[in-house]
């Protein structure tokens, strides 16, 4: 979205509040969470009154993703109480320390996610490579910032007994995060697996889960649709089932190595993203002799793209009301629960 389009959505928040979702049918989804980007509009709308916790419980959830208001311990302790009541598990977000001044702080944040009840952290260190990096060294130079912001947190989430999940979020490839992961050598510092980002980066979702898995201890959970357009693809999550990710195998195969890994539903609700493969302006950040994009995966993609034409048209918002957006986004969000009720041991 762009900004006048959240500005329009949040202007027309009285509307938007007659539009709420409808509430749980069934037994709650222990394992199955909910990741703030599934819910970004009615959160934008709803901006007074918004509650990650209790919207994640109202749709029969049994975890979210958040961050804590503050880490004033009477804060923390209501948000557990809540969580614990709900029987909720959360997973909770805090800006690493980029400086050796910022450790002290990001020592706070910690201490007060282990004392809310919060399973891990999650971190989202990067936006989209081919948009955000203009050339292979302001690559280079963000991942070195990304690698030592995450060498400065690794002893505090070790001394606090807390698991980071660094999410694959556009930025690197999997192999390129795998020998991160392996370098750092940490218990404490693993993987938040999103199962469709790496798309954009011209990675079959496979590829990429069969590098990533054995780091992972949360999920990203989604399906994307992909389609033709003339400087390369389009891209976008889809309604579960509808989309070319193997979600079956993924979560099968993560359940098998921890029972009570979270999926946290991600179904974003957007225009579909451009991958622009064909324009010179994608390929700065890729031409690394010690790690290129091999001609043979963009082939895959493309021959993904070529052969999955999407099933019904790509959601797309423009065009839409500000309520009518969100009420698109509670409908994408409970179909994808309705198809995990079904299809999954969640």
């Amino acid at each position: 979205m762009t900004r006048r389009q959240i500005l329009a959505v949040a202007a027309a928040a009285p509307t938007v509040f007659n539009t709420t979702p409808a509430r749980a049918n069934g037994a709650p989804l222990k394992n199955m969470g909910l990741a703030p980007t599934a819910v970004a509009l009615r959160s934008r709308a709803d901006r007074q009154s918004f509650d990650m916790v209790e919207h994640a419980h109202s749709l029969g959830l049994g975890s979210t993703q958040t961050r804590l208001p503050s880490s004033d311990p009477e804060v923390v302790k209501k948000f557990r109480q809540k969580a614990e009541g709900y029987n909720l598990r959360t997973i909770l977000s805090a800006p690493l320390p980029k400086l050796e001044n910022e450790v002290a702080a990001y020592d706070v944040a910690v201490k007060a996610a282990k004392e809310a009840g919060a399973v891990a952290m999650h971190a989202a260190l990067t936006g989209r490579r081919y948009e955000q990096y203009p050339t292979l060294e302001a690559f280079k130079l963000h991942f070195a910032q990304c690698q030592k912001m995450v060498g400065l947190a690794e002893p505090v989430l070790r001394k606090h007994q807390m698991k980071l999940a660094v999410e694959n979020h556009k930025g690197w490839r999997a192999a390129e995060q795998a020998e991160w992961m392996k370098r750092v050598g940490s218990e404490y510092v693993r993987v938040c697996f999103d199962f469709g980002n790496n798309l954009a980066l011209c990675e079959d979702p496979m590829e990429t889960f069969k590098i990533l898995e054995p780091f992972t201890i949360y999920c990203h959970m989604k399906d994307m649709g992909v389609a033709n357009y003339d400087d390369g693809f389009l891209l976008s999550e889809v309604v579960f089932g509808d989309g070319i990710v193997d979600l079956r195998q993924m979560v099968e195969t993560l359940q098998k190595r921890d029972p009570n890994i979270i999926f946290a539903l991600e179904m974003i609700t957007r225009d579909p993203l451009k991958i622009p493969v064909y324009k010179d302006a994608y390929w700065p950040t890729f031409d690394d002799p010690s790690s290129p994009l091999p001609g043979r995966d963009l082939a895959r993609v493309l021959d993904l793209v070529r052969k999955n034409p999407p099933k019904t048209p790509l959601p797309k918002m423009t065009g839409l009301s500000p309520a009518d957006q969100v009420k698109a986004e509670d409908d994408y969000n409970q179909k994808c629960i309705e198809y995990a009720r079904k299809n999954f041991r969640f």
